[in-house]
């Protein structure tokens, strides 16, 4: 009985846990994605105004709070009265409201005049004051959102809790969306708008009003490229400037303007990328200082004023101003990449548009907000007109209406008698009604009359306008024409052609300085300045170790080291540092973090991958093959390039032939050796070929265990092995001494 009361609680709790699972699918369907659509939609994606809900909210309560006139009020006022719309907390409101403010940078056309500390857009670390401290106001550049939106122009909805009621959009008369930057993280998709010229965003809205049809690269003529409140230059391509105005992706450079100071041997930094910030660009700049990859730099310092942002390096004496810029443009944020991903919400869904699109989206936008602002003014103009007109059938006899008025007895019925009398509806008796007894007399009424004729005028073009597509256009581009030339600015983002912009060789951080370069057959390299070198001081190697490669060159070429694993490593030879004969060295598996159990065969040292220019395998198994080093481009720099050669056989030797053909000497653990050259290895197109067979080996026994170019080191009578042919046996190396 107890098992089976057990049992059943057991069975019971199953139950419970079962009916309590939630289905994956299910989960995300009802849990995930209205909190993922909320983010999308309420908060981090602008619409089609330009504007996220945060934007909106802050700037339609100043609104409504009087401040497009009048004096700047406290930031605290404005944020507590913002909570009426935006129930997310003061500091997230005051947040918002910093960005939109002139004294922040952020945006070519400021929406909030402030007073006081507002920190600045291209400073992590210059913190804006408390709210209760700065002062603002709307700028007059608000006229432009906020018009229309008393005249039904956009919807309205209740706020959070139904007290009041806010804007769905602000009737923006400018396509806001490309004139003000937006950056925002949602869920699962993000966007990065680029602000634009408004002059530009202006002519290029008209001439797509004027023409559909106008094509993108019209667009790109007009609206030349995006344009930032903190100037700097965009390296200019236009391909890639077209790519992102046709699929709203992409990204494009931008570099500092700065200027050389020779009285105070200085460079004053002026401007810098939208998307880089002052601090970072300092901490990069003294790392550089401290690594000596920026010798030239004395110091490097903050010189912001009350002139504007100002960032200085104090340079050394004969310091070279021009290579100083190559380096910090080429590892600091002084040159920077903007990415643009331009995803806008268009009637609550999320698209990414291109540039023409997002106009042309916003053209259909304006048009609607402009076609209810003319309802709305019709509706008005067409009830004036009609009390207007009630008011001149008492014309024929002012003193019947005011008999009429006087001999009603109850005032209820006022407006029917007057209604009764004169033929008027129940507003134009109302209206008549109302007017004040001083107002009574024909001079009055003759001057109210005399309107008539300019509203159904005034009606007559409404009507006309709204009828008429080409009008209603007409209108939209008459307002823009008057936008650019009340707020239209110089561009202040310079263009500089791709093509002017030589890129910055890697080779400008490391010191040039002759030097030999030493690699041993046990793995260990050594870099040897022009004096160790000389130095009659004996080399230190691990026993039975002995050099295999051997080289004098200089500090900006690199090294190829080739490993038993058919993987070629790349490194800088000032990687490495200089040291004596009498040290061991840099052992190159484990500092270049080589896998487990690989090994060095043999290296070269190279300025560039030259194509026409060979490299030459031998195999243990006495096959080979040449490789033109075209098949090692790349479109970047590669640190570990794997199926460099075949690994079919261990590599034996691998010597760079470069233009012209190398003797190289091959040796065999049977004491066989041949020496040849390498024109008679054959080029093989792909470079992990097997190759030809070079050297006879015995058949399963016996390997290539040395291939070497140092023909002068193995003694007078190594010219015996010469053989003219492959493959070949080779010369027994009885009566031959090896030098190493």
């Amino acid at each position: 009985m107890a098992k089976k009361k057990k049992q059943d609680v057991k069975d019971l709790k199953q139950n419970e846990s079962v009916a309590t699972r939630q289905l994956i699918t299910e989960t995300l369907e009802k849990n995930y994605m209205p909190y993922a659509m909320s983010v999308i939609i309420s908060r981090a994606i602008p619409e089609i105004d330009g504007f996220k809900p945060s934007h909106r909210k802050l700037l339609y309560t100043m609104y409504k709070m009087g401040l497009l006139k009048g004096q700047k009020i406290k930031s605290a006022n404005i944020v507590g009265q913002t909570m009426q719309l935006n129930p997310h907390g003061d500091a997230s409101i005051y947040e918002t409201m910093v960005r939109l403010t002139r004294g922040h940078e952020a945006l070519l056309h400021p929406f909030i005049d402030s007073k006081g500390s507002f920190g600045k857009q291209y400073s992590r670390d210059m913190a804006y004051a408390a709210s209760r401290y700065t002062e603002a106001k709307l700028d007059a550049f608000c006229n432009e959102l906020f018009s229309g939106i008393d005249k039904d122009a956009v919807d309205f909805v209740p706020n959070y809790d139904n007290t009041t009621n806010e804007p769905v959009l602000l009737p923006t008369t400018f396509p806001n969306i490309l004139v003000s930057p937006n950056l925002g993280i949602a869920v699962g998709m993000a966007c990065s708008i680029c602000s634009f010229n408004l002059a530009e965003i202006c002519d290029g809205t008209i001439a797509l009003l004027k023409n559909p049809n106008t094509s993108l690269d019209r667009i790109l003529d007009i609206i030349k490229a995006p344009d930032f409140p903190g100037g700097a230059e965009i390296i200019y391509d236009r391909e890639q400037m077209r790519k992102i105005y046709e699929t709203g992706v992409g990204s494009f450079k931008m570099r500092s303007k700065y200027e050389y100071v020779k009285k105070d041997n200085c460079i004053d930094i002026l401007e810098i990328p939208y998307s880089s910030s002052i601090e970072s660009i300092m901490k990069k700049a003294t790392e550089m200082i401290k690594q000596g990859k920026l010798r030239e730099v004395a110091d490097v310092r903050d010189a912001i004023d009350l002139n504007g942002f100002k960032l200085t390096f104090d340079l050394k004496k004969d310091a070279n101003p021009d290579l100083v810029m190559k380096k910090l443009f080429a590892a600091t944020e002084l040159e920077n990449s903007f990415d643009c991903n331009f995803n806008i919400l268009v009637e609550g869904t999320p698209m990414q548009l291109g540039v023409r699109e997002i106009l042309n989206e916003w053209i259909k936008f304006r048009v609607k907000c402009v076609r209810r602002e003319l309802t709305f003014d019709l509706g008005n103009k067409e009830h004036k007109l009609e009390l207007l007109l009630g008011l001149a059938a008492i014309l024929l006899d002012i003193d019947a209406a005011i008999k009429i008025i006087r001999n009603t007895e109850k005032e209820e019925d006022v407006v029917p008698n007057l209604s009764a009398a004169f033929h008027l509806t129940k507003a134009q008796a109302e209206y008549v009604a109302e007017i004040k007894l001083r107002n009574i007399n024909r001079e009055y009424i003759l001057n109210r009359v005399q309107e008539i004729e300019a509203l159904k005028k005034d009606i007559a073009d409404i009507k006309e306008t709204l009828r008429d597509e080409i009008k209603l256009k007409q209108t939209i581009i008459a307002t823009l024409q008057t936008i650019k030339k009340t707020y239209g600015k110089p561009r202040k983002t310079a263009l500089v052609e791709k093509t002017e912009v030589a890129a910055p060789k890697e080779d400008i951080f490391f010191e040039n300085y002759n030097c030999r370069l030493v690699l041993t057959k046990g793995g260990y390299f050594k870099k040897l300045s022009v004096q160790a070198a000389r130095a009659s001081e004996a080399h230190k190697f691990k026993e039975g170790d002995f050099i295999i490669y051997e080289e004098d060159t200089d500090n900006k070429g690199d090294v190829l080291f080739f490993t038993d694993k058919a993987q070629i490593y790349r490194a800088r030879v000032a990687d490495f540092d200089l040291c004596k004969a009498s040290n061991m060295g840099d052992y190159v598996p484990m500092k270049l973090s080589m896998d487990e159990d690989e090994h060095v065969v043999g290296c070269k040292m190279i300025y560039d991958i030259v194509p026409g220019h060979h490299m030459v395998y031998v195999f243990e198994n006495g096959k080979g093959l040449r490789v033109d080093m075209k098949s090692y481009e790349a479109k970047s720099r590669r640190r570990k390039i794997t199926g460099a050669y075949s690994s079919e056989s261990p590599l034996a030797g691998a010597i760079y032939e470069g233009d012209k053909p190398k003797p190289i000497f091959i040796k065999s653990d049977g004491g066989k050796g041949m020496l040849i050259k390498t024109s008679l290895i054959p080029e093989k197109a792909t470079r992990t070929a097997s190759g030809v067979q070079i050297m006879q080996m015995p058949r399963n026994k016996g390997k290539v265990e040395l291939v070497t170019e140092r023909i002068d080191e193995l003694g007078e009578e190594a010219t015996k092995c010469r053989k003219l042919a492959i493959p070949s046996t080779g010369v027994a190396l009885s009566q031959i001494t090896f030098k190493f």
